[in-house]
């Protein structure tokens, strides 16, 4: 990288008086002549602890951007990290009122010129969106990457009214963090104090979020979904087909009023400048410019570009893990874009037809084909369909993609065209619109579209699922009536993929995806009717000034932190199944060994296992376990552990969580006292899902 045009100071802490008389902890990086040139602020705002957790990525990106003329600070939410308080759930309103006044202190600032961006990924692309609602006059652009306008729709909680198994994951993480003490070389004497605050009041955040089955109130207040008019700022709204938040730029880029880009490109769960699976892009040139234009006003051009740039996936065989996705970069001036139009495939007994002529019947493209249109196909799928789906939102930290569709499409009605006669490329969110009626009163279906190779390999180009209960809304679900027969829409996630003339396209339907999602309370069957079903795909033809798009450039970033790795970690995802037992499991090892980050002298060690089982066809014998690990220690002074597990079954009735929490001061003399410990026991009822 070329030596960045302005020197850079760091801060490393710096407390943040709030309205309540409490303290948020943040890290800085500004130009050293700050004081005499003023420079607009850049603020991330996450949970993920600034002084070790995230520190390493925090030293590539924002004394980068602080190089370039801004102040960057990289903010403890309170009750995390070195923040006074306690953390109690993600998104409430006491988080955007200190988000508020951290945005007011920064634009009093006299080494900021009165001017604030707000940026991240995850939780912090998500406060980024709902900040740019809440509307602090100072706020001016958000850059918001793997983020949602919609806290139920798409949150690792639930997906098309279906409970995710991400929702006990990503309980597991803040579980882990929300116990973590603050450092004593930050906050002093005070951090065993803080850190039994903590322990003692931040609560079982999984038992919050299953409370809450349905689209109420608890989602709707910080969903800019609700009303895309508070948005008030422009928006750039970044995600990858590997991720889990992508259909939401799509809905951003249709309804918000300000001015809005797009950026989609193969990645997963990760900032673009980092993204695998590659290729990585030059993300943070890419902040740079958007920073310039609308916190300096300086004309870079991004008015003129288009409205969404997104990545055009090539056909590739099967895996559960990429270094990089081939493709090209494609672009669109406006969306819904003008030259993306549907394209129908009716449903036969056997095969997707697609309609050749707009006014052509069901029964005309069917008779063409040599197949009946109307069938009733009846399915109640094995458990087992959905153990190498991969995760909802791919970290691309293990082999967490979906593996060879063929090991998944033996449980699921299956429906496929004729080999391709000329590539096919979409862009957008495909969709099924389906007839089906089921034998109980509460149902799912998961449909997935494959891009089948001429020897037979099957790749997952996308996917959604659907509880039938939530088939009118997620707000007020209905039990189905036996027997009847239902329309239904299944949206599947948004994509753009490419299949080479010679391929087939492939659509499979299970009544079960475990562990992505949780079964039904009891193992339904669902018919569908071919003759009222059809997969509807968002087709874009390939154009000529895709070619003349400006590059994106290679990544660049400032030099690591320096680390020492002290025990190397391990990752893995494996499936076995005990032909005695009949259980099958689910292991995904995520061990980050240990190592210690030179410039503090801490020592950090991290281990997370997670176990998704169950037993034959059993509904209810599924079982999601997770056992964290988190160690921090810094000479003999500071030495600590925590241990959190948490278990979540069912029954038909309700949903059964067992969680333990232990804290732990190590001592080499007296052995590893338990200073906390904690058990809880709940039981939810099903909320007809």
């Amino acid at each position: 990288m070329q030596e960045l045009p302005r020197a850079v100071e760091t801060m490393e802490n710096v407390f943040i008086p709030l309205r309540d008389g409490h303290r948020v902890a943040a890290r800085m990086w500004m130009p050293q002549d700050a004081a005499e040139n003023p420079v607009p602020a850049v603020l991330e705002y996450i949970p993920y602890r600034k002084r070790d957790a995230t520190r390493g990525r925090d030293a590539n990106l924002h004394p980068y951007v602080a190089g370039h003329g801004y102040a960057c600070i990289r903010v403890d939410l309170r009750g995390s990290g070195d923040s006074d308080g306690v953390m109690v759930d993600e998104y409430r309103p006491q988080e955007h009122e200190d988000a508020a006044d951290v945005i007011d202190w920064l634009a009093d600032q006299p080494w900021c010129d009165g001017n604030v961006g707000m940026m991240g990924i995850s939780w912090g692309g998500f406060n980024s969106l709902q900040m740019a609602a809440f509307g602090p006059p100072a706020l001016k652009a958000v850059i918001s990457a793997s983020a949602t306008d919609d806290l139920y729709v798409d949150n690792m909680h639930y997906m098309g009214g279906a409970l995710l198994g991400d929702n006990l994951s990503e309980a597991t993480v803040m579980f882990a963090f929300n116990s973590m003490p603050p450092d004593p070389a930050v906050v002093g004497d005070r951090w065993r104090e803080m850190w039994h605050e903590r322990l003692e009041g931040s609560g079982l955040w999984l038992d919050n979020w299953l409370q809450h089955q349905r689209r109420d109130d608890y989602w709707k207040p910080a969903s800019v979904c609700e009303d895309y008019t508070q948005v008030m700022c422009p928006v750039m709204a970044v995600g990858g087909w590997a991720d889990g938040y992508t259909n939401a730029i799509f809905r951003l880029l249709e309804n918000l009023d300000v001015p809005r880009k797009g950026l989609i490109g193969p990645w997963g769960h990760r900032y673009p400048h980092l993204g695998v699976p590659g290729p990585a892009i030059g993300f943070l040139q890419e902040m740079v410019r958007w920073w310039d234009h609308w916190l300096k006003g300086v004309d870079t051009g991004i008015e003129e570009e288009p409205m969404l740039r997104a990545w055009m996936q090539d056909s590739i065989p099967p895996s559960a893990s990429y270094a990089e996705r081939p493709g090209r970069w494609v672009a669109e001036s406006d969306w819904p874009a003008p030259g993306v139009e549907d394209r129908e495939y009716r449903f036969t007994a056997h095969h997707l037809v697609p309609t050749a002529e707009p006014d052509q019947s069901a029964a005309e493209s069917a008779a063409d084909s040599g197949e009946s249109t109307d069938k009733d196909l009846s399915i109640q799928s094995p458990l087992s369909v959905g153990m190498f789906a991969g995760k909802w939102a791919s970290y691309s930290a293990v082999p967490d993609l979906p593996y060879d569709q063929r090991e998944e499409d033996g449980g699921a009605l299956v429906f496929e065209t004729s080999p391709l006669e000329e590539p096919l490329e979409i862009l957008g969110l495909p969709r099924v619109a389906l007839e089906v009626s089921a034998d109980r009163p509460v149902a799912q279906l998961a449909v997935r579209l494959s891009d089948v190779a001429v020897n037979g390999e099957a790749t997952r180009v996308t996917y959604g699922v659907l509880n039938l209960t939530h088939r009118e809304d997620s707000e007020h679900p209905t039990p189905l009536e036996p027997g009847e027969t239902y329309p239904v829409e299944v949206q599947l996630n948004g994509i753009g993929q490419s299949f080479p003339a010679g391929h087939r396209l492939r659509i499979s339907i299970s009544t079960s995806y475990w562990p992505l999602i949780w079964p039904a309370p009891e193992a339904a069957t669902v018919t569908l009717r071919t003759g009222g079903s059809a997969l509807y795909l968002p087709v874009r033809e390939p154009r000529t000034e895709d070619g003349s798009l400006r590059p994106l450039g290679p990544p660049e970033a400032t030099p690591d932190e320096e680390i020492t790795t002290l025990s190397p970690g391990t990752q893995s995802w494996q499936v076995t199944r005990d032909l005695a037992t009949d259980v099958s499991t689910l292991e995904i090892v995520n061990d980050q060994g240990s190592f210690r980050i030179e410039d503090t002298g801490t020592v950090i060690h991290r281990d997370t296992r997670e176990w998704y089982s169950f037993r034959w066809n059993d509904v209810n014998s599924v079982r999601g376990e997770t056992r964290t690990v988190r160690r921090l220690e810094n000479g003999d002074d500071w030495r600590v552990e925590v241990v959190t597990r948490t278990v979540l079954t069912s029954t038909r009735e309700d949903f059964l969580i067992n969680a333990q929490l232990d804290a732990y001061e190590l001592d080499e003399q007296q052995g590893s006292p338990r200073v906390y410990s904690q058990n809880w026991e709940r039981s939810i009822p099903r909320d007809l899902v």
